[in-house]
């Protein structure tokens, strides 16, 4: 995708972090913007910032966990805009702990969100768009799906979220293939971003009372102080992760990584699948952070 002005675009978690920027270079772009989030303060606020810019933006409260509330803002997108040309599936949340101690809520909101939010907003917006490649004669559209390193890697206490990432990962690559398979004028995208300083390590904020959460055990106290401590630190920003993913949009890419340093423990977790080796250290290269795990563990 090369042409973005007056193109439309859909990005879901658009109210902060990695959305919030892939707006403001929308905006930039002179793209007319649908920004979906569950955080009605956020996404008003975001509104009013890139509405004062002179973007053209439709903002809608939106639980992408629920089939029925993306469908209802495919349609918004259609009656306000009358197409659509890049998709960012990009709400996400976070949940630690060890794997055995998470509750079935805990299963239910993150694969909700990161899995299942994807799940219908690739299913709802790639007939959409194919219906509105039939239209335009120079159409060429873009789904980015927001994933992780963790889609790529299994660090201890983040299983909920490992295993959303992963699927994510899968689906995307899914995604590519199909879409290349039909020759659609539509690209794909899978973004793995590391610990970049956004509002991922706060999601309990947000989180809805059907999945209400229980009393943190030790393990998700830890898992939640380390994950404050990685994202907070992280170097490069939401604003570099965005300019990122939009050049690989233009250059057709398809994987998106924040930090290509991480890909070294990518290569050994495959070699080890390959050689079937037993899973690796994760730590190996910062063991300190195992042994404050471990510590925090024994303390409670």
């Amino acid at each position: 995708m090369k042409n973005f002005k007056d193109r439309v675009a859909v990005i879901t978690g658009g109210g902060s972090g990695f959305g919030r920027e892939f707006a403001n270079i929308g905006a930039r772009l002179g793209m007319k913007l649908v920004l979906a989030d569950v955080q009605q303060d956020a996404l008003d606020k975001a509104k009013a910032e890139l509405e004062a810019q002179g973007a053209q933006v439709l903002a809608m409260r939106c639980d992408v966990r629920h089939a029925e509330e993306v469908q209802a803002l495919a349609d918004a997108t259609m009656q306000r805009f009358g197409s659509v040309h890049l998709v960012f599936n990009n709400a996400g949340v976070g949940s630690g702990g060890l794997v055995w101690e998470n509750t079935q809520a805990d299963w239910e909101w993150v694969l909700g969100v990161n899995l299942w939010g994807v799940i219908h907003g690739v299913r709802i917006f790639t007939n959409l768009m194919l219906e509105c490649a039939k239209k335009e004669a120079d159409y060429e559209g873009h789904i980015v799906n927001t994933a992780s390193m963790a889609g790529l890697l299994n660090a201890p206490t983040m299983g909920v979220y490992n295993v959303s990432k992963h699927a994510v990962v899968s689906l995307s690559e899914t995604l590519f293939q199909d879409l290349d398979l039909v020759q659609a004028p539509i690209g794909a995208s899978v973004l793995c971003p590391y610990f970049v300083p956004t509002g991922i390590s706060q999601s309990q904020r947000n989180r809805p009372g059907d999945v209400a959460a229980s009393a943190p055990t030790a393990s998700q106290r830890a898992a939640q102080a380390m994950s404050d401590k990685a994202v907070s630190s992280g170097k490069v920003s939401a604003v570099d992760v965005a300019e990122m993913t939009f050049n690989a949009i233009r250059d057709k890419q398809f994987y998106i990584y924040s930090h290509p340093g991480a890909l070294g423990n990518v290569q050994e977790r495959m070699e080890a699948i390959i050689t079937q080796t037993n899973p690796g250290d994760p730590y190996k290269a910062a063991p300190h952070i195992r042994d404050i795990l471990r510590e925090k563990l024994k303390a409670g």
